[in-house]
């Protein structure tokens, strides 16, 4: 094996390591016709979205929260830490439908009253996914906005939620390696009110793909070790002896 082989067989492992960071990811499904649960399309998306996360990642439901108005500190387990967040805005924290929302899991939910608000975490996150009811049917268009602090902001427009099914049921998730946020803002073009529930986050390290597996970095240095041991073993070979 020539060492030209070696660096190209070196940069394949390489180049497996993180996939995740070529572009974010977006997971999304909708059903129009829910009838008060969890089902169809949204639940797909969602069963994909936390199957590109390792295990151990936090969902909130906030049926562990009292009810009322914002702000509304939320906790979740990170792969390098505990990620703190504080969700603001208009709103109130419900145990009973209304109108067209209703908690996805458990009793409680998010219901957003007031047009826009926003959820703040204290440190960086690479994965973001919710439920959502009852958007988009009063001539609504749903807004998602990830701000990465001194990068760009990134909006994202949801697809279909615009004239949909009272009481329809949405699925929205992200995973983004390269260009983690801190702030994850709501907006619609409407004054409607939509239920949001079961809010799941990652880190860096919980993305799959975002961070080498120990056995893939046992795949890199062993390459490595091999390009080093050829590049001394052809050192040896060439080497002119003088009697």
């Amino acid at each position: 094996m020539t060492f030209r082989m070696l660096i190209s067989g070196a940069a394949l492992v390489a180049a497996s390591v993180s996939p995740a960071l070529a572009a974010p990811t977006i997971f999304f499904g909708q059903n129009q016709t829910p009838a008060g649960g969890v089902s169809g399309a949204p639940l797909t998306a969602r069963n994909l979205f936390l199957s590109n996360l390792t295990a151990g990642v936090s969902t909130e439901n906030f049926d562990s929260r009292p009810t009322g108005s914002p702000p509304i500190a939320l906790s979740f387990t990170g792969g390098l830490g505990t990620i703190n967040a504080t969700l603001t805005g208009g709103g109130n924290l419900r145990n009973s439908p209304i109108t067209g929302t209703y908690a996805t899991s458990g009793t409680q939910f998010y219901d957003n009253q007031f047009n826009a608000f926003k959820i703040t975490f204290a440190t960086a996150i690479a994965a973001f996914g919710f439920y959502g009811t009852d958007i988009g049917d009063v001539n609504q268009q749903l807004q998602i906005t990830l701000d990465q602090g001194m990068a760009s902001q990134r909006l994202f427009t949801v697809a279909n939620s615009l004239n949909s099914n009272n009481a329809n049921l949405l699925f929205w998730g992200i995973t983004d390696t390269a260009n983690t946020f801190t702030t994850v803002s709501f907006a619609q073009s409407g004054s409607d009110r939509f239920g949001f529930d079961d809010l799941t986050v990652g880190d860096v390290k919980q993305v799959t793909g975002g961070v080498p597996e120990p056995t893939t970095w046992a795949m890199m240095i062993g390459g490595f070790g091999a390009i080093g041991g050829t590049m001394r073993y052809r050192r040896r070979k060439t080497s002119v002896s003088f009697g």
